[in-house]
């Protein structure tokens, strides 16, 4: 059996997901495709606009076999640690021939040459690394001139100034470093940019999506003395026909203000609660966050009013928003930089968390159980095969998924789910 994996976000699933999973059963030939998804919160350093049963189901709609949880640490990391944990999960279940990714570029030589440099870093990428560095540059930036310089290519720009073209670089930078033999396809992606914020004819961008569904369930309209919000709804789910597979739509509308839409500020007072009980000291303790930054969070807490604003706020010239963000979600989700370096000592995932699966799959699941190298857990009551620190790190998901519940719950007024009450996805 000939098994791709993808590694996805799908917040929300839309056409250009379908796409990239219709292409690669085409380009790679596979029997079978294993999507490794983020879980609650994701790479850009905020939470999934839904649950990530609520997105896994429509995945499986939409013909995706089976859907297999990335950690958190890792979902909501840097691209590199996101890279690492979702390829550490693939190459331990034993059997995934190939990954397959989209890039804005769709050049894979460029990118695999890009990677190569990176992963073994020669003597003078290294130095003009460190001279950029020097320079005040963030790290992505200093990085982006110090490859121009090595390799006199005036393209590296526009390859490096591309997220999903970043992240391809990374997937292929952890496959090298783990000798992997799984093959590697990239996807040209089609039409819309990752941070398009306006919807195309047919192929929008998440980014898109997300802003619209912000404007529809923010949008209160007044009739008389009756506020109601279902016209801009329905506006925006018949504006969506055509840019997401119909299972998509209705999640969005079956489960819109009882499940979704979940936003970093609605974080916002647990994120200063937390912030409060810190200290400079302890604070450093926690994933992306330096000194410098420590410095900052306690010096302007007292302007803290929302979580944006707050990463507005703090954000500088050498520090960008995102890499902002995720650090202060790494403090409230209690992501430690110890953690992450246990993690790593322990070779990343030692678990492989199944949301869910279509029935049609039972042939991949029985040829996964036979070769995977780590437990394929389904119930969180399956912990007796995990060492010390796959325990601690599904601890660790466990709260920040029960955090993310309990935001769901305060803002649409609905009982609690528990982690261990959440039901895997069959259909």
């Amino acid at each position: 059996m000939k098994i791709v994996g993808l590694i996805t976000e799908y917040n929300p699933f839309h056409n250009g997901h379908l796409y990239h999973l219709q292409k690669t059963k085409e380009i790679t030939g596979a029997d079978a495709v294993i999507a490794v998804m983020s879980g609650n919160y994701v790479q850009r350093g905020a939470p999934a606009i839904m649950p990530k049963h609520i997105r896994a189901e429509v995945a499986l709609e939409a013909g995706v076999p089976l859907v297999l949880e990335l950690p958190v640490c890792y979902a909501c990391g840097s691209a590199e640690y996101f890279a690492e944990g979702a390829i550490s999960i693939l190459e331990k279940l034993g059997c995934i021939d190939a990954i397959c990714f989209g890039s804005e570029c769709g050049d894979l030589n460029i990118l695999e040459r890009i990677a190569s440099i990176t992963a073994d870093e020669p003597a003078e990428y290294r130095a003009f690394l460190q001279e950029e560095l020097k320079n005040g540059l963030s790290y992505p930036k200093a990085r982006q001139n110090a490859l121009k310089r090595y390799t006199k290519d005036e393209e590296i720009d526009l390859i490096l100034s591309e997220p999903n073209n970043i992240l391809g670089i990374e997937y292929i930078k952890a496959l090298m470093r783990r000798k992997s033999g799984m093959a590697v396809y990239t996807i040209k992606r089609r039409v819309s940019g990752y941070h398009d914020e306006e919807l195309s004819e047919n192929y929008s961008s998440a980014s898109a999506i997300r802003r619209l569904l912000w404007h529809a369930s923010n949008a209160i309209h007044l009739e008389g003395e009756r506020l109601y919000d279902e016209p801009p709804l329905s506006d925006a789910l018949t504006r969506l026909e055509g840019q997401v597979p119909s299972a998509c739509i209705r999640m969005l509308e079956e489960t819109h203000r009882t499940r979704y839409p979940v936003y970093a500020n609605d974080f916002s007072l647990l994120l200063k609660y937390q912030l409060m009980c810190e200290t400079k000291e302890s604070l450093t303790q926690y994933a992306d966050v330096t000194p410098d930054l420590a410095n900052r969070i306690l010096n302007r807490l007292n302007d803290f009013v929302t979580f944006d604003q707050f990463c507005d706020l703090l954000k500088t010239r050498e520090v960008t928003y995102t890499r902002i963000s995720r650090a202060l979600f790494h403090i409230l989700l209690h992501i430690k930089k110890e953690d992450m370096e246990l993690y790593r000592h322990h070779d990343d995932c030692g678990y492989a968390r199944i949301l869910g699966f279509r029935k049609d799959a039972a042939p991949l699941l029985k040829h996964l159980k036979r070769h995977t190298e780590i437990p394929l857990i389904t119930k969180l009551t399956q912990q007796e095969n995990l060492d010390m620190s796959a325990k601690k790190m599904l601890e660790n998901e466990i709260f920040a998924s029960n955090l993310y519940e309990s935001v769901i719950t305060e803002k649409f007024r609905l009982p609690f789910i528990h982690e261990y009450q959440q039901q895997l996805v069959l259909i």
